[in-house]
């Protein structure tokens, strides 16, 4: 059985060769327009769907980025899995640059962004606990265990993600902060993708490439983006392979209920008198819950 997955690429991956090639989706959504156009590829099999979290060039910002319409559309597209792929920060002396990390927590620092699909007549609180699933991180964290050891970086498959709205970097005294906090990594962007992918019963897992030590090592180090730069490349180039190889591994594979049942146990309101409007702007969302609903009636 093949499988569809979603790739959210961030900083430094706005593209994927691997596979064959079918097409360029440009699609519309209910709340805009995707970053970019949507890459659909055939790897090993299973189709992959990828987009550049920030656009073509690197245009969006962090809080630009129209996270909403990233994920209805690879829902819509028959997306099962979702892997987003960023650039972070280390908080930890022994999380370096260069190396992966695959978090199991979040941190949100976010500010008033829409980090969810309901309102307008139908309220939902899904669970969010473990914020990534289980299944995947599995997956993955094997899969980048093999490959980064072939090219002799360093994994971390726990991890607590600090997420802040950026676009700038922290101040000193929040990076102390967010280490006393235990935080491990900081990025900008994955707790949003989460939030989202988890009220679309998409099963969710980042990819986390390190860039730089944040600025809480000394009072002389700070964030330096010449720094960034010149680490991001090697960073895509690993993450490419580990999306190679997680093609492969992905046949068959079944998400955990907590990512594909998210839905059962968080809708509050009675669909049936839910706004028609609403209704149709979620159907993507709402299909498998309305459909199970009907079934047991």
């Amino acid at each position: 059985m093949s499988e569809t997955i979603g790739v959210i690429g961030g900083s430094g991956l706005y593209q994927i060769s691997s596979g064959e090639e079918k097409e360029s989706v440009e699609i519309d959504t209910p709340y805009g327009k995707p970053s970019s156009s949507i890459q659909r590829r055939v790897i090993s099999g299973n189709e992959v769907l990828f987009i550049a979290r920030h656009g073509k060039g690197h245009v969006l910002t962090p809080s630009e980025v129209n996270y909403k319409a990233n994920i209805w559309a690879l829902k819509s597209l028959g997306a099962k899995w979702c892997l987003g792929v960023g650039a972070v920060g280390s908080l930890q002396e022994n999380i370096k640059p260069g190396d992966i990390v695959i978090p199991d927590q979040f941190i949100d620092r976010t500010k008033g962004r829409d980090s969810t699909f309901f309102g307008k007549g139908i309220v939902a609180h899904v669970q969010f606990a473990d914020p990534f699933c289980p299944v995947f991180r599995k997956i993955l964290s094997s899969v980048a265990t093999n490959q980064v050891f072939k090219k002799k970086k360093g994994i971390h498959n726990k991890a607590t993600y600090v997420c802040m709205e950026g676009p700038a970097f922290s101040t000193r005294a929040e990076s102390r902060m967010y280490r006393s906090w235990q935080g491990s990594i900081i990025g900008m962007t994955a707790v949003t993708e989460a939030k989202l992918a988890r009220e679309a019963e998409i099963s969710y897992a980042t990819l986390a490439t390190v860039t730089d030590y944040d600025c809480w090592r000394s009072d002389s180090a700070d964030v330096d983006v010449a720094e960034i730069l010149a680490t991001l490349a090697g960073n895509s180039e690993a993450a490419i392979l580990i999306i190679e190889k997680l093609a492969k591994e992905m046949t068959g594979e079944i998400p955990s209920e907590m990512a594909a049942k998210a839905l059962d146990l968080a809708i509050i309101s009675n669909l049936d008198n839910a706004p028609a409007g609403t209704l149709e702007e979620m159907e993507p969302i709402l299909k498998r819950t309305i459909k199970a609903r009907k079934q047991q009636s």
